[in-house]
């Protein structure tokens, strides 16, 4: 039997119903948690717990660096590129801060993952009329004092490169006057690729960068800004591949 033979089999019959199970159980006590606190605190702990046993099922080891930069209480937009699937829960598990994700709304349709998006406080965008509900659900949970994760690309990449950013959530943070965090991820995408069931173990890098600030930054900014944060997670990626 093959390797790639070996992991698919794996990935069908271990995996994934492990993986269901451990979605299912913290899922629930997720959305049953939801009932008494519209915060999402206890949620994201659900969400860290289920990111570790992901990583550990599968086999996947995170060599982190770069978090002493943080402050601990502090919000930031966290900015990162989007190689696999697998980025959610290594970002979640790797970074000590209550975050919460900007995703596409499509992934709200998803049993138990679906409803703990939505209950917990995290935003779910329709890319083609993102509208004011939108921007109005994202400075709700600035102000609780919460970070974002926010992956600019929209989609992910196929070989492990880098596409454009979009730059509506750097206008939206320079706006708000929030610092900017650069974080890269090299080499979730030979876990499992896009469009592919099989998933294979791996050893993958997670790069936290200084903050950007952009107190003194305008709108018209954005762009530049947008560029500046793609070099600097570039740098990490490119050297890595």
């Amino acid at each position: 039997m093959s390797s790639l033979s070996f992991h698919w089999w794996r990935t069908v019959f271990f995996l994934i119903p492990a993986i269901g199970f451990y979605t299912v159980g913290l899922g629930a006590c997720s959305l049953g948690s939801s009932l008494f606190s519209g915060q999402g605190k206890f949620g994201h702990w659900c969400a860290r717990t289920w990111s570790w046993l992901i990583l550990a099922t599968t086999g996947v080891k995170v060599h982190v660096t770069g978090c002493e930069q943080l402050q601990k209480r502090k919000t930031y937009v966290f900015v990162s590129n989007h190689q696999s699937i697998y980025d959610i829960p290594i970002i979640f598990w790797s970074i000590p801060h209550q975050l919460r994700i900007i995703a596409k709304a499509s992934l709200g349709n998803f049993p138990v993952l679906g409803w703990h998006l939505r209950r917990t406080g995290h935003v779910l965008v329709d890319r083609h009329k993102p509208g004011q509900v939108t921007f109005k659900k994202i400075a709700s949970i600035l102000k609780e004092g919460l970070s974002l994760i926010v992956f600019p690309e929209g989609t992910r990449s196929v070989d492990g490169r880098i596409g454009r950013f979009k730059k509506a959530i750097f206008v939206m943070a320079i706006e708000a006057g929030l610092s900017i965090v650069p974080v890269s991820v090299s080499g979730s995408h030979r876990v499992m690729k896009p469009g592919r069931l099989t998933t294979c173990p791996g050893i993958v890098s997670l790069t936290v960068h200084a903050p950007v600030e952009t107190s003194l930054l305008t709108r018209n900014d954005a762009l530049d800004l947008a560029d500046r944060v793609k070099r600097t997670i570039a740098s990490t990626i490119y050297h890595e591949m």
